[in-house]
């Protein structure tokens, strides 16, 4: 077992990174190496790291003909979950990615999760990583995709009226959720900024959804990140991270 510090972080968009868990990251002396693969970046030997995380993206899983590093990033996450049993967190993509990677199913949602919205636990309350998480919850949602189908080996942990799958488990040291509990006060200016995300929130919120949703997230921005620092301190003792 390697005893790296090492977290290395996938990302498929430059401002698509772990936000606020990089204070958390930084408090408890680990170093998160992030690869931008969308700019190219090739994924290293997964034995110098004590941990994955795969960040989200405005690309769907099954376009490989489009963004054909896809491919080598579903082995890579197979191999850490299935065969080196890394301890693994995901967000939004990346919660999409585990499930692709390791035969589940992915497609697009019969209707998008744009805004501050609600999740409920559902077999989660059991499991470690939802634990002293309320019930019920509201938490940020920015996706258009889901996972429809699970891996057969998963447990579903948190679903919500729209989607099914919020947040699973794959044996005892891989999550992963639909939602976003990494946001800062950053997030939603830069995220709109981008042209998938953007439609997707004019969409579902309207013209001037963006402000609403920043005024918004920014008024409960202590609560959404203490939030995270629960789910992070479960993530950290589920897998074992002194």
């Amino acid at each position: 077992m390697t005893t790296s510090r090492k977290i290395l972080v996938l990302q498929h968009l430059a401002v698509e990174h772990p936000g606020v868990f990089r204070d958390f990251l930084a408090r408890d002396g680990f170093d998160y190496v992030p690869l931008e693969l969308d700019a190219g970046a090739t994924i290293p030997p997964l034995e110098d790291y004590a941990a994955l995380w795969v960040m989200g993206g405005p690309m769907d899983v099954w376009q490989e003909a489009a963004h054909p590093w896809l491919v080598a990033e579903k082995a890579a996450i197979r191999r850490a979950v299935r065969e080196l049993a890394m301890p693994y967190l995901g967000f939004c993509l990346g919660h999409q990615l585990l499930a692709d990677a390791l035969g589940g199913e992915v497609g697009l949602a019969a209707e998008a999760e744009v805004g501050i919205m609600p999740v409920a636990c559902s077999a989660g309350q059991s499991s470690p990583f939802l634990q002293g998480v309320p019930s019920s919850f509201e938490v940020m949602q920015w996706h258009s995709a889901e996972v429809l189908r699970p891996p057969a080996e998963a447990c579903v942990l948190a679903s919500s009226p729209r989607c099914q799958v919020q947040a699973m488990s794959v044996g005892p040291r891989a999550f992963s959720m639909q939602f976003h509990v990494e946001i800062t006060a950053a997030t939603v200016p830069e995220w709109h900024a981008i042209p998938e995300y953007r439609a997707a929130l004019d969409k579902s919120l309207g013209v001037d959804g963006a402000e609403r949703l920043r005024t918004d997230t920014t008024a409960r921005l202590a609560e959404f990140n203490a939030l995270a620092a629960v789910l992070y301190r479960n993530w950290r003792g589920a897998c074992g991270l002194g």
